[in-house]
């Protein structure tokens, strides 16, 4: 539901013309039943009462391992439900607590709030408040589990191990500690433990191997507290809670949440929709720094099976938010260059030069059981590295910035050269060396995303359509930024493979037959012809010919494979398609934030428009307007008002908020040439967005606002204000040759 400049709420470009008669569904939540709390490398989940019952996925989570699994908190003997909890900010929660009737006289009235302040570590603080004539007495009895249940065990519901726990109390210091036993002699013990420290104005009395009880005593109009504060210790290093209090922690995640939400740039429209998309879209990715070094704005990809270090995540995050500002990107790149592969591992899936899919600290990872620890087996990241860092180039012309990354530059085009095409038919193709690893490597990682037209999986190796894309624009993007630093020679060479690239990849991946691009090639070099969203990253990344890209738009938003809330994962006639399995049927909003750009780029408006709309209106279902990891591929039609989401999907997830930034972008058609303090734009505002404007746009040195505004003519007005930045209205070249179909 998309609402005019009046707020009117009307419906634009369904799937089939379906009128507003449809039955109005907003602000739906994900997991009603959860609330979650998220800081760098922790996590805390709850019920909607603030509390952790035991029940998975709840607990405090920290660095991929459950540490609290219970709390169970009592008062004079009885669990106090809360009648009230609140998320505040991004690493806080509150819960009001009635102890007795508020509306006796005379006067009872006492409440219990409980207040969490996650960082590195969680606080818990327990508080009394009383309004009583009398003083009032309560006995406070808190009871802890741990299980260190790894994050896949507890979150995604995998067998969970049976771990045994150590207890040990501590009167002097009133600290439980609750240690980590390994039970197979196959592997050594893990150093973990969590350290719970309680903080209390009265005795407190060790009730039992895991529980601790005091008493309280709250005088009139007078309140009083405990705290409970649980650290993590990891190999003899000590994570430190915060402090007990709403402002931002002042650890490396909290430093790079303060930094982003001051630098990120603001939307002001009269469509409500599209104001409060961008609002919620900014603040969540302003939450998500992951904290580490170098590149602690770096984010976390989604709450809550995601909260981890993902390589291609952090990237495609970070660049389809660069309208918003250049931080995240920048930190992002510094990130991934310091885990570049160094060694041949065929456990890890590591090359030289090749950059890092994903590191998790979790017990399964840290027992070698599982190869994610460090593990390499992506192939999307290294070429979005040489993508991405062509991009914030042209956004900020940071030049130390780039040259510091230069080496792992380099690095990945020696891996490009080396690696990544063993057969040397100029194709990449990717192929699981660890038994534990991933089997595809293509932005579509699921076990079963590739499949063929007769509905079977495709083994290895693969060469999917997209990844000759990202390689199209990797060569492209590289050679500018060597050029930029006077490697000319280099440069060149690196723009005549792309062109070869380029050529050879038509004719073999093209299906004329569904004016769409095969899916992949196949071990056997044929073509998987299956008809997939990576059309949309083909068309973002340049590599589709001018002349060919309207009717592959056109193919992309033909009824079986655009749902009216996005662009299917694969076609609805496939025989392998199911509406919601992950890459087979569901919508991806970071595809339709890719997709746009790429809609942009070849001029294909009313395709965009539509799809803009179809985003926009989903993010109107949700919560915030939060738009979550991956929705259904259900048809927007009277008999679904909903379209549901993919059962574990995350939300908040990284690259679904930053969708959002770049489907603006798109709709400018904005291009930054921050050496030249100039912005090239080509705006088209669909008639229900008809004004933008953006407060704090950063290009290289300058900060401006940006305002467009759509007459009713349908004539369009750009205005900038602030800094100086030189405003170029012009089309996109490969818009310009697809007009004239070459």
């Amino acid at each position: 539901m998309i609402r005019d400049r009046t707020g009117t709420a009307r419906r634009n470009g369904t799937a089939d013309g379906v009128e507003a008669t449809m039955g109005v569904v907003r602000d739906a939540r994900v997991r009603p039943a959860l609330l979650y709390l998220a800081s760098g490398w922790s996590t805390l989940v709850t019920d909607v009462h603030g509390r952790i019952n035991g029940v998975n996925p709840q607990g405090f989570f920290a660095h991929n391992t459950r540490l609290l699994c219970r709390e169970r908190i009592t008062v004079d003997g009885r669990e106090p439900v809360s009648f009230h909890t609140v998320n505040v900010g991004a690493h806080a929660q509150l819960s009001y607590v009635e102890l007795s009737d508020g509306e006796k006289l005379p006067s009872e009235a006492c409440y219990l709030t409980i207040e969490r302040f996650l960082g590195e570590g969680l606080r818990t603080r327990l508080a009394l408040h009383s309004w009583a004539e009398g003083p009032r007495q309560v006995r406070v009895g808190v009871q802890f589990e741990t299980d260190f249940a790894d994050t896949q065990e507890a979150v995604r519901g995998w067998q969970q191990r049976q771990v045994p726990v150590r207890r040990e109390w501590s009167q002097p210091s009133q600290e439980l500690r609750l240690v980590y036993g390994h039970p197979d002699p196959d592997h050594p013990d893990l150093d973990r433990a969590v350290a719970i420290r309680v903080e209390s104005p009265v005795p407190v009395e060790h009730t039992g191997p895991d529980s601790v009880e005091a008493i309280l005593t709250v005088q009139p109009n007078g309140s009083t507290f405990i705290d409970l504060v649980a650290e993590p210790v990891f190999d003899g290093h000590r994570m430190t809670a915060p402090q007990a209090s709403y402002a931002e922690t002042h650890d490396d995640a909290g430093r790079a949440r303060t930094v982003l939400a001051g630098e990120f740039a603001r939307l002001h429209s009269s469509n409500r929709d599209v104001t409060t998309a961008w609002a919620t879209a900014v603040d969540d990715l302003a939450t998500m720094p992951l904290g580490d070094q170098p590149g602690p704005a770096a984010p976390f990809a989604g709450v809550p099976f995601y909260q981890q270090f993902f390589g291609r995540d952090t990237l495609t995050i970070s660049w389809q938010s660069l309208l918003a500002g250049p931080t995240m990107l920048r930190d992002s790149l510094r990130l991934n260059a310091a885990r570049i592969g160094r060694r041949v591992d065929d456990w890890h899936d590591e090359e030289p030069g090749k950059l890092m899919h994903e590191a998790r600290h979790g017990p399964l990872s840290a027992l070698g059981l599982d190869p994610l620890g460090a593990y390499y087996g992506d192939w999307a990241t290294p070429l979005d590295f040489l993508v991405f860092l062509g991009q914030y180039l042209a956004w900020t012309g940071d030049h130390a910035t780039v040259r510091e990354l230069r080496p792992t530059a380099h690095g990945v085009l020696d891996w490009l050269s080396r690696d990544a095409d063993r057969d040397g038919d100029g194709f990449l193709e990717y192929r699981r060396r660890s038994p534990g690893g991933v089997k595809n490597q293509g932005w579509k990682d699921s076990e079963t995303a590739i499949v063929d037209e007769h509905g079977r999986v495709v083994e290895n190796p693969i060469a999917t359509s997209e990844l000759q894309g990202y390689h199209y624009a990797a060569l492209r993007h590289a050679a500018v930024t060597l050029a930029f630093i006077g490697e000319r020679g280099r440069a060149a060479g690196l723009l005549a493979r792309a062109a070869r690239l380029r050529r050879r990849f038509h004719p073999a991946y093209w299906m004329p037959d569904h004016h769409s691009y095969a899916q992949a090639l196949g071990p056997d070099r044929r073509q998987v012809r299956s008809v997939s969203s990576n059309d949309g990253h083909l068309l973002a990344s340049g590599i589709v010919p001018p002349r060919y890209a309207h009717a592959l738009a056109r193919r992309l938003f033909a009824d079986d494979m655009f749902s009216g809330w996005g662009v299917r994962t694969l076609s609805a006639d496939h025989p392998a398609y199911n509406p919601f399995s992950y890459h087979r049927g569901t919508v991806w909003p970071v595809d339709a934030g890719t997709t746009a750009l790429g809609l942009a780029r070849y001029g294909c408006v009313d395709q965009l428009h539509r799809l803009a709309e179809a985003t926009f209106s989903a993010a109107g279902l949700f919560e915030g307007h939060r738009l979550p990891e991956a929705m259904s591929g259900l048809p927007r039609d009277p008999a679904h008002p909903h379209p549901g989401v993919h059962p574990q999907a995350c939300s908040p997830q990284g690259w679904s908020a930053s969708a959002i930034v770049a489907i603006v972008q798109a709709l400018l058609a904005l291009r930054p040439v921050a050496p030249l303090r100039t912005i090239l734009v080509d705006p088209h505002l669909p008639d229900w967005l008809p004004d933008l404007e953006l407060h704090g746009v950063r290009v290289g040195e300058a900060t401006f606002d940006l305002a467009v505004l759509r007459r009713r003519n349908g004539r369009i007005i750009v205005r900038t204000r602030g800094d100086r930045i030189t405003v170029i209205r012009q089309p996109t070249m490969q818009s310009r040759l697809s007009r004239r179909g070459g």
